[in-house]
């Protein structure tokens, strides 16, 4: 009796904690000449985005949300090979045998027939010019003085919807090829210490290239408000901040 009365309570739990994760995804609109595109967030560096009933994953990651629950990709991006970006589970339930995958060299031998880009290339995807650009540190280290993300390695993506160009940056810091970028209406920057920005760097990147809108991602325990501070005097920039943890 005592052993069914605990199952009970796990149950109880477990539906409360999935719930309760599905409940913080969310999602905003962004009107593009080429159709409304749906944002939704979905936790750390984790995104979905929706137009033309075509569905785009970036790194999805299953402790982050219930794959099963949504729907399932056109196109997935993969920025790098950490595990919490290149997630074999979640990859599994949203990949189809049509869906296209993007991602660097370093992820290419655990996903099998993706389309591998370097730094710098630019193709086209269901009509979308995708670009990629480099994603790395240069002040964060480990202890042994190897950057947490060599340069090289991961990529950052600029996606253009219509007139709208969407950069998702991936696992960076503040870079120079990251403060040339131009024209970007909206633009997803990490804030995860001690392995991605500080709000400062945040703030000196969005400076410089000047994203209509900004959101802060896969930020951790960092204070994405301080962000907000650091950037009140930047009225062109508006920042969004979404449950991105």
């Amino acid at each position: 009796m005592k052993i069914k009365l605990v199952l009970i309570i796990l149950m109880m739990l477990f539906g409360t904690l999935t719930a309760s994760a599905q409940e913080r995804v969310r999602s905003d609109i962004v009107k593009t000449s080429a159709g409304n595109l749906e944002l939704t967030f979905i936790g750390h560096g984790s995104l979905m985005m929706t137009i033309g009933g075509r569905i785009i994953h970036f790194d999805p990651y299953s402790r982050m949300a219930d794959y099963t629950k949504l729907p399932q990709a056109d196109l997935i991006f993969l920025t790098h090979d950490h595990p919490d970006h290149l997630d074999q589970v979640a990859l599994q339930i949203v990949r189809t045998a049509d869906t296209v995958v993007i991602l660097p060299p370093v992820c290419a031998d655990r996903v099998p027939g993706g389309t591998v880009v370097n730094n710098g290339a630019a193709l086209m995807v269901f009509g979308i010019k995708v670009e990629v650009i480099p994603a790395y540190n240069i002040v964060h280290k480990r202890d042994n003085g190897q950057e947490f993300h060599p340069k090289g390695v991961g990529n950052g993506y600029v996606l253009t919807f219509g007139d709208k160009r969407i950069s998702v940056a991936g696992d960076t810091e503040n870079i120079p090829e990251m403060k040339a970028l131009q024209d970007i209406y909206c633009a997803f920057l990490p804030m995860n210490l001690p392995y991605t920005m500080t709000p400062e760097m945040v703030a000196d990147a969005a400076k410089a290239f000047k994203p209509k809108l900004l959101y802060p991602y896969h930020y951790g325990d960092t204070d994405p408000t301080r962000l907000t501070a650091l950037l009140k005097d930047t009225p062109d920039i508006e920042v969004r901040i979404r449950p991105m943890q």
